[in-house]
């Protein structure tokens, strides 16, 4: 099988597509986080699921940016470097919570709870180290990497516009959390979700249908004045 651009960046639509509904599948009837959930079989599938949906994004953001990185510009390579970063972050506190912290929730269980206070936005007792700036690290990245990327998504108009705003508003809307104390803050994670499967299918059924074209042999023709080149 030979690989093509089109064929990864089709894949890389594939990709995003599945993150988003990896990343809306691993938070229904999320228990709360604990040291005690730690040890469970469910917290381990569930932080696996996770790394790989932060993977798939991040395959997926990277076909997004190289199919318009024209049309983006200077914001939607900002808004790429940002969110990918806020990934690669992302994976790097997920293996840290599939691997690192069940082995030692049982004898420091109040660190354990003190990290997952952090990660939720809840107040924290004691001292997690690094692990505060890390967390930090990886909200900032990811919020803001979501709405600068989104934007430029947007402004691009090569995908699906509306899934373009959607991760925009979805990132912003994060920050207002602290402002709706009886809103479960999961349901924060499905306009992201939405906006993944979107941008992700867009990426795919795009090139789909320029390849039905061209095998069709149309492009070139008067309505399709961008394939005479």
């Amino acid at each position: 099988m030979s690989i093509t651009t089109t064929k990864l960046t089709r894949w890389a639509g594939l990709s995003a597509a599945a993150a988003g509904l990896l990343f809306i599948g691993v938070q229904i009837n999320h228990p709360q986080l604990d040291a005690g959930f730690a040890t469970t079989t469910e917290y381990t599938v569930r932080q696996s699921l996770k790394v790989l949906m932060a993977g798939l994004s991040l395959i997926g953001i990277t076909g997004m940016y190289l199919r318009q990185v024209t049309q983006a510009g200077v914001l939607g390579l900002i808004g790429y470097l940002v969110f990918g970063a806020g990934y690669l972050i992302m994976i790097s506190v997920e293996v840290i919570g599939a691997v690192v912290l069940p082995t030692i929730a049982r004898s420091t269980p109040g660190y354990v709870n003190d990290v997952f206070a952090t990660v939720m936005g809840d107040p924290v007792t004691g001292d997690i180290g690094l692990m505060t700036a890390l967390n930090m690290a990886s909200a900032v990245t990811f919020l803001g990497g979501g709405l600068l990327f989104g934007i430029a998504l947007f402004r691009a108009n090569v995908l699906a516009r509306w899934a373009a705003a959607l991760l925009a508003v979805g990132s912003v809307a994060t920050l207002f959390l602290p402002l709706l104390p009886q809103i479960n803050d999961r349901l924060f994670a499905l306009p992201i979700g939405v906006a993944l499967i979107g941008l992700g299918y867009s990426l795919w059924s795009g090139l789909r249908t320029t390849a039905a074209r061209t095998s069709r042999g149309t492009v070139g023709s008067p309505a399709h004045p961008e394939g005479a080149k």
